[in-house]
């Protein structure tokens, strides 16, 4: 048993990208920005330790509990695109807007999921999990996604800052931008398992 170096750089790089930690700060600004500090450091490592629990369940157990439910990775990836359709929505939706509604916790739904633990990520750690190749290299994924986690944590703490720096006009219009980005992601997401599933 040895760690894999090579396996480790291309997880963390490869799962770095889809999660987008550094994208994700305008939409966790646009949900929490208005919170007190405390809340929104709460905020922060609540959505990544959730983010990397789903996505740690789904690499080590996710092909076992598909099976178990006959559910299809396209069938996953349809419905993840349908959620990231409902999280635009809310990013075109300004708060002061909205009508008043139940207290939730956005840093779980939909921050920690599916926006940072959505269908990429997580068919992207069961892959790299199932051709990793002995217990050495499932440990080095592993040890990728928990560093991956770690960054995110690290984004979303300091996105204060990170909003200062753009001010409150620049979060805006990247919010709005990010909620396009979203719908477009969400479209092709559903489109990709409906053709997944049309060629069965």
């Amino acid at each position: 048993m040895s760690f894999h170096a090579g396996v480790f750089a291309k997880t963390f790089v490869t799962v770095l990208v889809i999660m987008d930690p550094v994208g994700s700060v305008p939409v966790f600004l646009g949900l929490v920005g208005e919170e007190t500090p405390a809340r929104q450091h709460q905020a922060a490592w609540q959505a990544a330790a959730l983010a990397g629990g789903v996505v740690l369940a789904f690499a080590l157990f996710g092909q076992a509990l598909l099976r178990l439910l006959g559910i299809g990775l396209p069938a996953l990836q349809v419905a993840g695109g349908l959620l990231l359709g409902l999280v635009a929505l809310e990013l075109f939706n300004p708060r002061e807007e909205a009508a008043p509604r139940p207290e939730r916790n956005v840093a779980l739904v939909p921050l920690g999921t599916p926006l940072l633990a959505g269908p990429g990520a997580i068919v992207t750690a069961m892959f790299y999990i199932r051709s990793a190749g002995g217990v050495g290299g499932i440990l080095s994924v592993v040890a990728a996604l928990v560093a991956v986690i770690l960054v995110t944590f690290g984004c979303l703490r300091f996105a204060s800052v990170i909003g200062r720096l753009l001010g409150a006009n620049g979060i805006s219009v990247l919010t709005r931008l990010l909620g396009l980005l979203v719908t477009a992601i969400g479209v092709q997401l559903v489109a990709g398992g409906v053709l997944a599933l049309t060629r069965r």
